[in-house]
């Protein structure tokens, strides 16, 4: 795996609702209403809402009748997934086109490590000035006026900030207005955090409540209490709040050089609902993808699993139909970290096929992709085995037939090559027995 890269200096890119922004990025005029994306795992309740359905009274997690009770002009939206992680990937390309440092956090919230750009750009002022160029290009609107003219702004819902450490920078980016930026210099991070409200910190709802039946709502009460007495009455949990409150931890951003993943996708004749067949289909695109050749020697560290999922409306509210915008691509997407890195197909599928069970996708599936996006080293055996001889006459292999695939390609201007594949051999039907699979040498 390659080594990681740090800067203790870093600047935080942090645009709020950023799924809700992406979908008023590609529909026009969308920000002009007041507007509710549907959670990912049911299609019941609300996920992110404008700030006009805000002003409305919606709330999030609130059910689709009680939303469109209140606000009968909501438009709403079903998730896609897919599309806010290929975006959030575009915003960090992008950001790593400043620097070889980033980091990515939420969606929608980044960290550029900004160690020695001073000679690259000049003072802090420009570094900042050079991460806005970069993404100005994302296709982010604001979402927050819900005024035409200020829709075609792509960097007002953007906030900035920056500091010495990734907290105190995320401070800043969060009191920062849209399109502006804090800057914290160093040295007085001190002052700066200690007015700043508890709410800021990673607090979970009960640290939360019980830091302020105690009367302490702002950084500053905290970090005057004895340090302690905080850890006595929280643990270790309570010791890092108020080192973080206190400015006496400074988290650099750790950057990495993301892999290029191991992708095997299959695409259904028909849309598949049935989880029996997905996990099916799951456990066929481990096996499959663990036999790449680039995959020799490596343990897989991170998966990710994605579905596009079959268009049109759904109908379980009719009152929520009437609500709802144009169709638009849906998909379903799960990310799982494996906790011991691992070549065995049976153990990179438990995690997948909970995740399966718990929050299946809310409609028929297409197409299922696979990737393998983070890798460790194997053992030593397997080190050896990924150098011999047959592991290299396999690469040139690969090779042949990738430059083959790339011709027919160039020839036919579009993907037309498959496996047919085998899924339910059970079935009278042709369509269910028999899947497409992407030709990917």
């Amino acid at each position: 795996m390659p080594n990681r890269l740090s800067s203790s200096l870093a600047a935080c890119v942090w645009i709020p609702l950023f799924p809700l922004r992406c979908e008023e990025a590609r529909h026009e005029g969308l920000a002009a209403f007041p507007t509710a994306l549907l959670a990912p795992d049911t299609t019941r309740k609300l996920w992110q809402i404008s700030s006009l359905a805000r002003h409305a009274g919606v709330k999030p997690g609130m059910t689709v009748s009680q939303a469109i009770g209140l606000c009968p002009a909501l438009r709403l939206l079903e998730p896609d997934p897919v599309h806010y992680d290929e975006q959030f990937a575009a915003l960090l390309a992008a950001l790593g086109a400043v620097s070889p440092v980033v980091e990515a956090g939420e969606l929608g919230l980044a960290y550029v490590g900004t160690d020695g750009l001073e000679g690259i750009f000049g003072g802090i002022t420009e570094i900042i000035d050079a991460i806005r160029l970069r993404i100005a290009g994302c296709g982010l609107r604001n979402g927050n006026a819900g005024v035409k003219s200020a829709i075609d702004n792509p960097q007002s819902a953007i906030r900035l900030g920056w500091g010495v450490g990734k907290f105190t920078a995320w401070v800043a980016a969060s009191r920062a207005k849209p399109s502006e930026a804090v800057v914290v210099a160093a040295g007085a991070e001190r002052t700066f955090l200690a007015s700043q409200p508890i709410a800021v910190l990673p607090l979970d709802p009960h640290t939360h409540r019980r830091l302020r039946q105690l009367g302490i709502r702002t950084l500053g009460a905290l970090a005057a209490l004895p340090e302690a007495a905080i850890t006595a009455q929280f643990g270790d949990a309570g010791k890092r709040l108020w080192q973080l409150a206190a400015g006496r931890v400074t988290e650099p951003v750790a950057g990495r050089v993301a892999p290029e993943p191991i992708v095997a996708a299959l695409t259904f004749f028909t849309p598949v609902g049935e989880r029996e067949l997905l996990a099916h289909s799951l456990d066929q695109l481990i096996a499959r993808a663990l036999k790449h050749p680039r995959r020799i020697g490596w343990r897989v560290h991170a998966v990710r699993l994605r579905a596009d999922l079959e268009s049109g409306g759904m109908a379980e509210d009719d009152s929520r139909s009437a609500a709802c915008c144009a169709p638009t691509n849906r998909s379903w997407l799960i990310n799982v970290l494996l906790k011991d890195p691992t070549a065995d197909a049976a153990r990179i599928a438990a995690p997948l096929k909970a995740r399966l069970e718990q929050s299946p996708p809310t409609g028929g599936v297409e197409r299922l992709v696979l990737e393998f996006t983070a890798f460790a080293p194997g053992t030593t055996e397997l080190q050896l085995f990924a150098r011999d001889a047959q592991a290299a006459a396999r690469a040139g292999q690969q090779r042949a037939l990738r430059h083959a695939a790339r011709e027919v390609r160039m020839r036919i201007k579009r993907a037309n090559l498959f496996h047919v594949i085998e899924v339910q051999p059970w079935s009278r039907l042709p369509e269910r027995r028999y899947a497409l699979i992407d030709y990917e040498p």
